[in-house]
C-alpha cells in the first residue's frame, strides 16, 4: 500500500483547503487506512507492506534543500509522516505483520533520491509502528549500515541487497559480506535479505528479463540458507 505521506509531500506547500492543517488531514486519512486493513484482514490478509517514498527523499540532503526553499521544514515533515503512518495501522488485528518499505525510486532503473538513513534513522526506526523495516542498500547511495543501531530490538530488517534495476547478478559471497557488516550494528537474527525494490513499480518495469528476476530471486534463497543455516 502507498504509504499516507504520498498523498501530501508532492505539494506540501499547496495540498488542498479542506483541512485547516496537514494534522486533520492525515487524521481522516488514517481513519480511510484503518478501514481498508481491517477490510484485508477479514480476506484473510495477515501481512500488508507500506510504501514510504516521501521518507526515503528525505534522506537526501539536496531533497532537504529544495524542501527548505519551498518553506518547508524536512525534519517536520518526516515527524509527520511517521504520525500519519502510525495512525493508518493503528488498531491493526492480532496476528497481521506490518513492513514498511523505504522506497528510493524504482521506475525503468531509475531511482529517485540517495543519501544514508542518518537524518531520519533515530526517529523514523525508533517511532515507526510496524514489525520491520525493508530497506534499500544496493548501492553506495543508500550510505552505510551504521543507522541500523537505531532500530528498536523488537523490530526486524529486510536488507534490500540485490538490485532490481540491473541484470547483473550480485554473488553471493558479496550479500554474506554484506550481512556481517550489518550484523555489527543489529542482530543477524533479525536481519533478512531480498531485492532492494520490486522489479517494477510501473508497466514500464525495469531493465532485467524474467530469467534475471529468477535467478536474482533464487539467490536471496540460497545466500539465506547459507547464512542463516
Amino acid at each position: 500500500m502507498p504509504a499516507t505521506s504520498t498523498m501530501h509531500f508532492y505539494r506540501f506547500t499547496d495540498w488542498g483547503t479542506a483541512y485547516s492543517d496537514a494534522e486533520a488531514f492525515f487524521a481522516d486519512l488514517g481513519k480511510v487506512y484503518q478501514a481498508e486493513i481491517a477490510g484485508l484482514a477479514a480476506a484473510g490478509c495477515r501481512y500488508v507492506q507500506i510504501d514510504e517514498v516521501a521518507v526515503a527523499i528525505l534522506c537526501d540532503p539536496v531533497a532537504r534543500e529544495k524542501v527548505k526553499a519551498q518553506g518547508g521544514d524536512a525534519d517536520r515533515l518526516v515527524d509527520l509522516y511517521i504520525d500519519a503512518l502510525n495512525q493508518a495501522v493503528k488498531g491493526r488485528p492480532d496476528g497481521m505483520t506490518v513492513g514498511v518499505h523505504v522506497c528510493r525510486g524504482n521506475y525503468k532503473g531509475m531511482y529517485l533520491s540517495e543519501g544514508g538513513y542518518d537524518c531520519v534513522a533515530e526517529k523514523f526506526f525508533g517511532r515507526t509502528d510496524v514489525d520491520h523495516f525493508l530497506l534499500e542498500f544496493d548501492s553506495p547511495r543508500a550510505g552505510g549500515f551504521a543507522p541500523l543501531r537505531h532500530v528498536p530490538k523488537d523490530k526486524g530488517v529486510v536488507l534490500g541487497l540485490v538490485s532490481s534495476k540491473t541484470p547483473v547478478l550480485e554473488s553471493k559471497d558479496l550479500l554474506k559480506r554484506r550481512t556481517d557488516e550489518a550484523a555489527r550494528f543489529i542482530e543477524m537474527k533479525r536481519l533478512a535479505i531480498s531485492p532492494q525494490c520490486g522489479f517494477a513499480s510501473t508497466i514500464g518495469g525495469n531493465p532485467v528479463t524474467e530469467a534475471d528476476e529468477r535467478a536474482k530471486l533464487r539467490l536471496c534463497v540460497d545466500a539465506a540458507r547459507e547464512i542463516w543455516n
